[in-house]
């Protein structure tokens, strides 16, 4: 016969309301040194608008929350808003073709 599970009591419900407040956050660090542009590559043709940085957070934010890849363009165009940056957000195209191979 199987024993009976334990049965826990909670005794301190603010500390235990506090613990699964503190549990729940989301933080996500944007760093305004980061090379969001992307750099001359000193070859022919057009440079590259946005850097491979600029594009593996977009899809890290894509892969993250599950998103389709243009609701993660607008995810990042709002996070970029709400860390106070006024950088550009690379269209769908820019991000999905590297999509691959980063």
């Amino acid at each position: 016969m199987k024993p009976a599970p334990q049965k826990y009591r909670t005794t301190n419900w603010k500390t235990y309301n506090e613990a699964l407040k503190s549990s729940s956050t989301l933080l996500i660090w944007l760093d305004p040194t980061m090379n969001w542009h992307g750099q001359p590559s000193g070859k022919r043709g057009r440079g590259q608008t946005f850097s491979d940085e600029a594009i593996q957070f977009c899809l890290s934010i894509k892969c993250l929350f599950n998103l389709p890849l243009r609701q993660a363009m607008g995810m990042t165009q709002s996070l970029l808003h709400l860390a106070g940056l006024d950088w550009p957000v690379p269209d769908y195209s820019t991000v999905s073709r590297p999509q691959k191979t980063l």
